[in-house]
């Protein structure tokens, strides 16, 4: 059992380090938002169905298990187009930050949704980091829009997540993300009328280094990526995996200081509320830790 935990621990931070590079390349991608969105959801179905097919697996289920499946990925899909919104509007510094709120959101939610007890301590953890965020607000009036559309953003995913979770223990992961990228498409299809109309689409193609880009996004920052997320799920608990997540804007803020010089934008107020996002996430990961370590040494003593 310690060593299944210490797997999917070391699955999760490997998927948040990947996670990391999503807001850079949401920035780097000189597309629409909800345009970039529908361009990595179709090709990731496209590549995963092609996979299915060549191997052979298993693609057609019943309409009550498709319909489960693809609305999870309309969760997915409203998440990101919200979150990359929230980049092109203020930076990715901004974006990546706001995403942190899904630990909150999910200590909210998931008691609600998954009908158990309120955890105190979780709450406690999640209010760390708001307070971090509201640090993060206070710093320039600039930023405001976007950091309202990444609050959106973290909603969605804390959403997803719970949901992901409850749905994902019931079919295969493969399956799972080629049905979660086919519902989000066509839901997102179905919506881009409505989304032109309240922001005009300049462009609907990628151009010359947005197509390596989304290469990159589609292979190792969505199939590779919600794989991990699939399979982590199964191991940890959606709390724990989304407050971990809260690590993502560490990397996503350096890899940003490093290709577009973010940091002559951010005071030391941003980095205070970093600084508080981070101890939330180290609380919350040695808590867990202490919870299940001894239940595992009072297990093996009596064996």
């Amino acid at each position: 059992m310690k060593q299944l935990q210490k797997r999917g621990f070391f699955l999760l931070h490997l998927s948040v380090f990947i996670a990391g590079f999503t807001g850079v390349l949401g920035r780097l991608i000189e597309l629409d938002s909800a345009l970039l969105v529908w361009h990595r959801m179709a090709w990731a179905a496209a590549i995963m169905a092609l996979y299915l097919l060549v191997k052979k697996e298993r693609v057609h289920y019943s309409l009550h298990d498709t319909l489960k499946m693809s609305g999870v990925g309309v969760l997915l899909c409203l998440h990101w187009v919200f979150f990359y919104a929230s980049i092109k509007t203020s930076n990715v510094s901004i974006g990546v930050v706001c995403f942190s709120l899904v630990g909150f959101f999910t200590a909210l939610f998931e008691p609600i949704i998954n009908k158990h007890r309120f955890s105190a301590q979780e709450f406690l953890f999640s209010i760390l980091t708001l307070c971090g965020v509201y640090l993060i607000f206070q710093f320039d009036i600039r930023y405001r829009l976007g950091i309202l559309l990444g609050i959106i953003s973290s909603a969605l995913y804390s959403l997803f997540a719970i949901a992901n979770q409850r749905v994902g223990k019931q079919y295969e992961a493969k399956n799972m993300l080629f049905w979660e990228m086919f519902g989000g498409l066509i839901v997102l299809t179905c919506l881009l009328p409505l989304y032109n109309a309240i922001t005009p689409i300049e462009r609907f193609l990628p151009s010359g280094m947005d197509y390596p880009y989304m290469a990159f996004m589609v292979i190792f920052c969505t199939i590779g990526l919600c794989l991990l997320q699939i399979i982590v799920l199964r191991k940890i608990d959606a709390f724990t995996v989304n407050l971990t997540y809260n690590l993502e804007p560490v990397y996503s803020i350096l890899l940003a200081m490093l290709i577009f010089n973010e940091y002559k934008e951010l005071n030391p107020s941003f980095f205070l509320g970093l600084s508080l996002i981070i101890i939330s996430v180290v609380l919350q990961t040695w808590s867990k830790l202490k919870i299940t370590l001894p239940k595992e040494n009072r297990h093996h003593s009596k064996s």
